[in-house]
């Protein structure tokens, strides 16, 4: 494991336990724990999240934590995704496998098994599969740009050995605070560890010619992207992230929109929206919800 793996793993897991500190599920939410949805029971696992006394279908966020890629499980995005529930979604929130015990594509693989579970368990636990979203942040963003690449170019699909739910496509993405270029030659604020975190982690090819092809989001953009609502910060590190990606969505008619909160003068942080008592994390969170809500199958 590379040094700033082992120093994520430890400074993170400090910050995120203080941020949850007394925090407690909502009266207003239902929730269902630890279904197993992979061949790993020790990490395949995965919560779904309903609005207390809410019956019948409802749309769905599938969320993808971020962490590095080395970091992260349910637990930690929790209440982040309890509080995206209490929104009018059903919310399923997994943990996938971590590198570099697990590396690349490991984490697009569990992130498909999951939406296979998804569409096998969707009338048991009342979940609308014309309305699926999906929400990723920092490495989660990443990931979840790639699996829309996945689901909408069958040429990049060919790349994996594994398949993605016939016809399935998200309804709407949300990328917020992403690492997109992660192996790019344009230099990035956030790219002081992450390419030796990418090619000694995460690359089982170390950031083989092949694996650059792959693994930047941008490169993979293409017209049958889902709408996408793009979300940086003003004191995010991967702030300077985010242009390269909307300008291929431009490039590609891909419909989105492009928010920065915070301002130069009071910046907020990285992932600032998964701290459910920050005022302008909830705001974020009402906006991503509301361009969800707007863009549903009726």
């Amino acid at each position: 494991m590379s040094l700033a793996s082992d120093k994520m793993r430890k400074e993170w897991k400090e910050n995120d336990a203080k941020r949850d500190a007394g925090l407690s599920t909502p009266a207003d939410v239902e929730r269902f724990d630890d279904m197993v949805y992979g061949p790993d029971p020790a990490v395949h696992r995965l919560d779904v999240y309903r609005p207390a006394g809410m019956e019948g279908k409802l749309p769905v966020i599938v969320s993808i934590h971020g962490g590095g890629w080395v970091y992260g499980d349910k637990e930690l995005y929790q209440y982040y995704c309890m509080s995206l529930c209490q929104r009018g979604f059903a919310v399923v929130n997994f943990t996938y496998r971590l590198a570099p015990e697990n590396k690349f594509p490991a984490q697009l693989e569990d992130t498909n098994m999951v939406m296979g579970w998804v569409m096998e368990n969707a009338e048991k636990y009342g979940l609308d599969t014309d309305n699926i979203f999906m929400v990723g942040d920092s490495a989660g963003g990443h990931l979840l740009g790639l699996y829309t690449a996945m689901c909408t170019s069958p040429q990049y699909a060919s790349n994996y050995d594994f398949k993605v739910p016939e016809g399935f496509v998200p309804r709407a993405i949300g990328l917020n605070c992403g690492a997109y270029e992660v192996l790019s030659d344009n230099p990035h604020e956030s790219d002081e560890n992450t390419g030796d975190l990418i090619c000694e982690d995460l690359l089982p090819e170390h950031g083989s010619d092949k694996e650059k092809a792959l693994i930047n989001v941008p490169d993979h953009v293409n017209a049958a992207w889902p709408p996408v609502f793009l979300m940086t910060c003003w004191g995010d590190f991967c702030k300077d992230q985010a242009p390269a990606l909307e300008a291929k969505l431009k490039e590609h008619g891909v419909s989105f929109v492009s928010k920065v909160y915070g301002t130069e003068e009071a910046p907020l942080y990285h992932v600032f929206h998964v701290t459910v008592q920050d005022k302008d994390g909830q705001h974020c969170n009402d906006e991503e919800c509301g361009f969800f809500k707007d863009h549903m199958k009726r």
